[in-house]
């Protein structure tokens, strides 16, 4: 009986007991494989980190907590807080599924398709990250302002916000889909066509759970740019409390007032909803993964 024959009898056995590259045996602790110089690497690394993420977050939650529970409470649970707290993430997450779908699309088209004007679109995607927030609110406010060549008067309104958060989150979904598509084999999709597949069930069990990773990715990296978006809004949304009023502008009202607490509670508490949003997209990518 050949080796191979052998080892697929063994089965699973066989595959539990030896050890796998890279993993220590059970039983055993696995001895650290960091050099000095990666330990001083990452030494440098986790330093710089602390100093331009840790230290300032938990900067922020320090302050937040100075004036008390109750100073706490009432910061985030205010009318006008809560109305504009429920807007940016509202809208935040419908453009998070807009860009997911819209983001995976593009990321297709420009993968898998050839056609005039390719390269240009290519460039253009990358526009919001290159261009100041404040210009696009101004471009915004010239397409959809009350004088709108398009004959949509959306300024001042809440449809403002989501165009605005769309605009600035348009190419996270793209750029991270685009690179994994690129690295897909085409002829393992030939193969699952050959056995009788059709285009939506290689597409649903071959290259969406290999997309799923990089399309959660995108999705957490738009949700956090969209409830952070402050310069695109100043101009376009009109800033009304109870209407047009995102979370980041009520931060700034705050600190406008002298208000640093209130201000540093209402960050906080956004802090949380992306932890909570980039966790809970990492876990379903996780369980994608192992099950695809």
């Amino acid at each position: 009986m050949t080796t191979a024959a052998t080892s697929a009898l063994a089965g699973p056995a066989a595959s539990e007991d030896a050890p796998t590259p890279g993993r220590a045996p059970s039983g055993r602790r696995r001895r650290s494989t960091l050099t000095r110089g990666a330990g001083i690497g990452l030494g440098v690394a986790m330093i710089w980190f602390s100093l331009l993420v840790l230290i300032p977050l938990i900067a922020v939650v320090v302050q937040a907590a100075s004036g008390g529970w109750a100073a706490y409470a009432a910061a985030i649970t205010s009318p006008q807080t809560v109305a504009a707290l429920g807007l940016t993430v509202g809208h935040a997450v419908l453009v998070t599924l807009v860009d997911i779908v819209m983001g995976t699309a593009i990321a297709w088209v420009l993968v898998r398709d050839s056609f005039p004007g390719k390269r240009a679109l290519e460039v253009v995607i990358d526009i919001p990250f290159a261009l100041p927030t404040i210009v696009a609110g101004l471009v915004l406010l010239s397409l959809y302002g009350a004088s709108s060549p398009l004959g949509l008067h959306w300024a001042n309104t809440s449809h403002a916000v989501t165009l605005a958060f769309l605009f600035v989150t348009l190419p996270f979904v793209v750029r991270t889909v685009q690179p994994v598509l690129m690295e897909i084999e085409p002829e393992v999709e030939e193969a699952a066509a050959s056995l009788g597949a059709s285009r939506f069930t290689v597409f649903r069990l071959v290259i969406l759970p290999s997309l799923v990773p990089a399309i959660t990715s995108g999705a957490a990296l738009a949700f956090a740019r969209a409830i952070s978006e402050y310069g695109s809004l100043v101009l376009l949304s009109g800033n009304l409390p109870y209407s047009t009023e995102v979370a980041s502008v009520r931060i700034l009202s705050f600190i406008e007032g002298d208000q640093l607490t209130a201000a540093a509670a209402v960050a906080s508490l956004l802090l949380v909803v992306a932890l909570v949003v980039i966790v809970g997209l990492e876990i379903v990518s996780r369980r994608v993964a192992r099950h695809g």
